[in-house]
């Protein structure tokens, strides 16, 4: 009788290993697949920032050519009212006014 106490003992201490054995084999295997999971959602996440830096360092070089373009078509005036106020420049009347045309050559006539 004592025997078979024992024996049912170690059966169910054997299963108890078993199932915990299962259960934590299908734990690791689901933690290696969510590892996986994790690196992929990783990569496609850098890319999609390496894509977005990019974007905004050309939008940065845009919107610095944009600022040299405006503070030149700014300047273009002001440089023209200093001429006229400081330096006393004007446009010439039509009858001081000469054109000169250079004669053409044989190349230019075709």
């Amino acid at each position: 009788m004592k025997t078979e106490v024992v024996e049912k003992k170690t059966e169910k201490v054997a299963m108890k290993k078993t199932i915990s054995y299962i259960v934590l084999l299908v734990l690791v295997f689901f933690s290696a697949l969510m590892v996986v999971f994790q690196v992929f959602e990783y990569r496609h996440d850098y890319r999609e920032l390496s894509s977005f830096t990019r974007e905004k360092d050309d939008l940065n070089a845009e919107w610095g050519r944009l600022l040299i373009e405006q503070q030149t078509f700014g300047a273009t005036a002001q440089i023209g009212t200093r001429a006229v106020t400081q330096l006393r420049m004007y446009s010439p009347p039509a009858a001081q006014t000469v054109v000169i045309s250079l004669p053409m050559t044989s190349d230019e006539k075709k």
